[in-house]
């Protein structure tokens, strides 16, 4: 059985590779290549070296390099500036025809002054160039003022921003559109004067990018400036009108770019940030003129609840101050161990009267009604099981012992209506004006926009 000589097939792949390999080498070390000639001539020699002189000599950063030529062999000697123009010696020298071989001396140089004699030229030349560009620069500057001037005029008008915005604020916002528009305008032109409008994408895109990047840091306020714009478009409440928003209730004094303003029924200022105000549910108690009041009042288990319904009803029909539709009415709201609670509700002119003292009116007319018609108000009682029936009897049913007064009928005068005018809720409305004469701000709220 013949043997078997597997390695033998890569021998003519290997004299492939061998056979390329010197030109490459040659190659990439930035010899010539091609065929030598076999006479020598130092006329030619001459030649060569006077060639590659006249080529460095165009050359800027070859100066101190010196150049000899021996039987077709270049040597260069001397220093230059930078390691690529050390690399770019070899690649000229190469093409010069009839050089042989090279041989590269040339090392990078290490005087300071050298190094730095380019950078003081460039500066030079860009300074000249400056100072040629000057008369262009000044008209340039000068119509970026005119157009930017042209802006701040037309946004510093009344009209018609005043006029086509619903509120101061949004106006602002008007303003503020056009000295922008204006001023990149500005840019625009006396960058076309200057012949250098490719610099305006670089300019946006970077303003782009440095205000997304803000945007993303300030998210709050972005948002709650939005919320402003919007709150001064849609004008959910007026000054004064009575609102609840996010669980404080107050009185509206303002509202600011910033945020909205309540005094609060006990006097405090409370300020509630736009963003907040915008997805809040917003109760406003002033947008409708009737507004209703409720209270509960109890009665004894054993007291007739049609007979104090009716009456309780009646009662509050015929309070000067209760509107007659929507009609009062009164209901059984809950029964408990000793106490029966009867619901009161009635509708009332919130422009007339105030409802704190018609609640408070309206609760002392029903007791009134209740003590003359002889409807007993729940007493806590307590039955002790001890000692003789008679002992144990409560006190309203042991003979001998002197009763309670009441304490409905007791000291109680049906003095008429008093103080239906809200005097309280007028002097609110009194502090509240005096808040907004005194404010610096902006107000945003307009009585004469219409509400959403």
């Amino acid at each position: 059985m013949p043997m078997r000589f597997p390695r033998l097939r890569w021998v003519p792949l290997l004299a492939l590779l061998l056979c390329v390999a010197p030109p490459l080498a040659a190659q990439d070390s930035g010899q010539p290549s091609g065929t030598i000639t076999v006479t020598d001539s130092a006329d030619q020699d001459a030649a060569i070296a006077v060639r590659i002189r006249d080529i460095l000599h165009e050359l800027e950063g070859y100066e101190d390099v010196t150049v000899a030529v021996n039987s077709g062999i270049v040597t260069l000697r001397g220093s230059v500036l930078t390691s690529e123009d050390l690399s770019r010696l070899n690649v000229l020298a190469a093409r010069v025809e009839g050089v042989v071989a090279i041989r590269n001396e040339v090392v990078e140089t290490t005087d300071v002054m050298r190094r730095l004699d380019p950078a003081v030229q460039r500066m030079s030349a860009r300074f000249w160039q400056l100072v040629a560009y000057l008369p262009l620069l000044a008209v340039a500057a000068l119509a970026f003022l005119l157009v930017l001037g042209a802006g701040f005029v037309l946004a510093r008008m009344k009209q018609p921003w005043d006029r086509i915005a619903p509120n101061a604020f949004i106006a602002d916002i008007y303003r503020q559109i056009v000295r922008l528009a204006f001023t990149v305008a500005g840019v625009v032109v006396a960058l076309d004067i200057l012949g250098a409008t490719a610099l305006l994408s670089t300019i946006l895109g970077a303003a782009g990018i440095i205000g997304l990047a803000i945007s993303f840091a300030v998210k709050d306020t972005v948002e709650n400036f939005i919320a402003s714009i919007m709150l001064s478009m849609r004008q959910p409440f007026r000054p004064n009108d009575a609102v609840e928003i996010n669980g404080d209730e107050g009185k509206v004094i303002r509202l600011t770019s910033r945020a909205t303003i309540l005094l609060s029924y006990d006097g405090n200022q409370i300020r509630i940030p736009n963003a907040t105000v915008f997805k809040s549910r917003i109760v406003n108690f002033s947008t409708n003129m009737e507004r209703r009041f409720s209270f509960d009042l109890g009665v004894a288990p054993e007291t007739d609840l049609a007979q104090a319904r009716q009456l309780g009803e009646e009662t509050l029909l015929a309070l000067p101050f209760t509107l007659w539709a929507p009609a009062p009415a009164a209901y059984v709201h809950e029964a408990g161990d000793s106490t029966i609670t009867l619901r009161f509700q009635g509708w009332i002119d919130q422009t007339q009267t105030g409802l704190l003292a018609a609640k408070g009116e309206a609760i002392r007319q029903v007791m009134l009604a209740y003590a003359g018609a002889g409807i007993a108000m729940p007493e806590p009682g307590f039955r002790l099981l001890s000692g003789t029936p008679a002992e144990a009897a409560p006190p309203a049913e042991r003979p001998g012992l002197p009763q309670p007064p009441s304490p409905i009928t007791e000291g109680v005068a049906s003095t008429g209506v008093s103080d239906l005018e809200g005097q309280s809720e007028h002097d609110l409305e009194l502090i509240v004006e005096g808040e907004r004469r005194e404010s610096r701000g902006k107000d945003l709220l307009n009585p004469a926009a219409p509400t959403e």
